[in-house]
């Protein structure tokens, strides 16, 4: 920013600031200054992900035995086919697990900082548990959380 003032005060204008050696002064400042150790770290990290890698596939032992390609860990077969089609309910519930459990990590927060909140941050808590209590009503109404 030195410069720019610089050849603004002397009369030159923008025009000899963006001269080519000047943009070369600017580029060279921005990249080695600021980027620099950004570059030094991405290529440090580079090269040691490939040598772990590396190192992991030259000491790993390669020969599978009987035990390890089998079907489960635990030792017993599988009773039919792994790759039968969910029924979509397991989805559905573990959606709403989620969206109603995100719920604590609002509510949480919210109810430490209550006493400095004050009645705006009441108020917006208000309608959020209001919509979070329609859309549960709406999808007990429509059946969602029945399991027949």
């Amino acid at each position: 920013m030195v410069r720019v003032s610089a050849c603004h005060a002397e009369g030159r204008g923008f025009k000899s600031l963006l001269s080519r050696q000047n943009l070369f002064v600017i580029f060279y400042e921005i990249f080695y200054v600021e980027y620099f150790p950004i570059f030094i770290f991405l290529i440090i990290s580079t090269v040691l992900a490939c040598v772990i890698f590396g190192l992991s596939y030259l000491v790993s032992a390669h020969a599978s035995d009987s035990e390890k390609l089998s079907t489960y860990e635990c030792g017993f077969d599988p009773y039919e086919d792994s790759r039968n089609a969910f029924d979509i309910r397991f989805y559905l519930v573990a959606i709403l697990f989620i969206i109603f459990d995100l719920e604590i990590s609002f509510l949480f927060p919210w109810s430490l900082s209550l006493s400095t909140i004050g009645l705006t941050g009441f108020w917006s808590m208000a309608v959020f548990l209001l919509i979070l209590t329609l859309g549960f009503l709406y999808e007990w109404t429509k059946g969602a959380l029945e399991w027949d």
